[in-house]
């Protein structure tokens, strides 16, 4: 864990500005590509591998309404790189990424440009109406609920991994020593937690634009009225009548 509590600079190229938490963001990255390559080269890891995806991915498509499938290796993605970015700042001078604002913002971005992604895909043009109801005077609102829900996604994860190191720091300078392991157990605690709320809120999010769209009243949205269905026990006719 290390005792800087924020990102630090580390280079300066013009007004890109690298600092620790994304150097570290960038090996994680690799470092989980590469292990995954590896891991599909022999037999026994990938079926480990496939087990456990097809396990995760069915848990996925029960917590939704609609088809989600093609959100599934996203989620499942950022399920693996945040609980590793929560967890390597349990190890020493190594600062957490996700302590940093900027990457959680990243990471919230992603989240949303993929859910519209998706919902574009399934719904077409048909998707943006959804910002005109119940009144396209509500255009500006349902704009502004989208962007700070978006905004909420990045601060949830930022607060919560960057006051747990807070907390932890204060209760090893008053208690010093003693409390270690708890809360290092606490630590991972919150790391799973966080990682697991973060991608179902990106599934969630997506699925729920889709959802609205796609329940939307007959007739709307270019929908064709179904046509009318016939009674249970029609008017009888004159010729049924004389018969």
């Amino acid at each position: 864990m290390n005792g800087d509590y924020f990102a630090r600079d580390l280079l300066e190229l013009g007004p890109l500005t690298i600092t620790d938490t994304l150097v570290v963001s960038l090996a994680l990255s690799v470092l989980l590509a590469g292990l995954g390559a590896i891991a599909m080269r022999f037999p026994g890891p990938r079926e480990v591998l496939e087990v456990a995806y097809e396990t995760l991915e069915r848990s996925v498509r029960e917590m939704v309404a609609v088809d989600a499938g093609p959100l599934v290796p996203l989620v499942l993605t950022l399920w693996a790189f945040i609980l590793s970015a929560n967890l390597v700042g349990l190890l020493p001078l190594v600062s957490s990424p996700t302590r940093d604002l900027s990457i959680t913002t990243a990471l919230a971005l992603i989240s949303f440009f993929a859910g519209h992604v998706f919902a574009f895909r399934q719904q077409g043009w048909r998707y943006l109406k959804h910002y005109l109801k119940p009144n396209p005077l509500m255009l500006p609102f349902n704009i502004i609920g989208e962007l700070s829900r978006t905004l909420a996604l990045a601060l949830r994860l930022f607060g919560n991994i960057l006051s747990g190191e807070l907390i932890a720091a204060i209760l090893l300078y008053v208690a010093g020593l003693l409390l270690p392991v708890p809360l290092m157990l606490l630590s991972v605690l919150t790391a799973v937690v966080q990682a697991y709320i973060f991608g179902v809120l990106t599934l969630v999010f997506a699925a729920s634009s889709v959802h609205v769209v796609a329940g939307s009243p007959p007739g709307e949205d270019g929908g064709e009225e179904p046509p009318p269905s016939s009674p249970a026990n029609p008017t009888p006719t004159l010729e049924g009548t004389a018969s």
